[in-house]
């Protein structure tokens, strides 16, 4: 399996784990680049490092945000390899392990749910504004803000009526906007 497979699997497994928010192979200030990293409810993120030969997961231990978890990304860490390369005990404390078989993906050792610091989470911040920099320059001449309100627009257009079909944007189901602590 390619490490670029890998990461599609990464992503496939964050959303069957919870997680509505998604992103792959994005840079955080840090220097960190995730290879699959998710959000669920209250902020709570997922990171999915991927590994396809045992000195890849060899030379990531040295990078500096692995030797200084508390900058690293992610409330949940965990490695994802082929099954039976690394051993529970080789990962770095509180990580966990997520291992190919086949075709399913299988949690050999859960992830510490506590693992992302304040400085983390600012670097996850740092992550998210930066992609939705990218969007908007994507989008151009229109702004996020425009976009997001393209039902408005429908609505405009349909004679102030949304078309058949097309719920309001309050009736969406969003739980990241309901009002839960947040998970630092």
């Amino acid at each position: 399996m390619t490490h670029a497979q890998m990461v599609e699997r990464a992503i496939a497994w964050l959303r069957t784990y919870g997680c509505d928010v998604v992103l792959s192979e994005q840079a955080c200030i840090s220097g960190e680049i995730p290879d699959a990293i998710g959000w669920k409810g209250s902020c709570h993120s997922v990171l999915v490092e991927c590994k396809v030969s045992r000195s890849d997961f060899l030379i990531d231990r040295e990078k500096p945000f692995r030797r200084e978890p508390e900058s690293a990304l992610g409330c949940e860490r965990f490695y994802f390899t082929p099954r039976g390369m690394i051993s529970i005990a080789e990962l770095p404390a509180g990580w966990g392990l997520l291992e190919i078989w086949g075709r399913k993906i299988q949690v050999v050792q859960p992830s510490n749910r506590k693992l992302r610091t304040t400085a983390g989470f600012r670097h996850e911040m740092n992550m998210l504004l930066a992609s939705l920099r990218r969007v908007e320059v994507r989008i151009e001449p229109q702004t996020i803000t425009d976009f997001l309100k393209w039902k408005n627009r429908m609505a405009t257009y349909n004679g102030g009526v949304l078309p058949e079909g097309v719920e309001p944007t309050e009736a969406e189901p969003n739980h990241f906007l309901e009002n839960r602590p947040t998970d630092i």
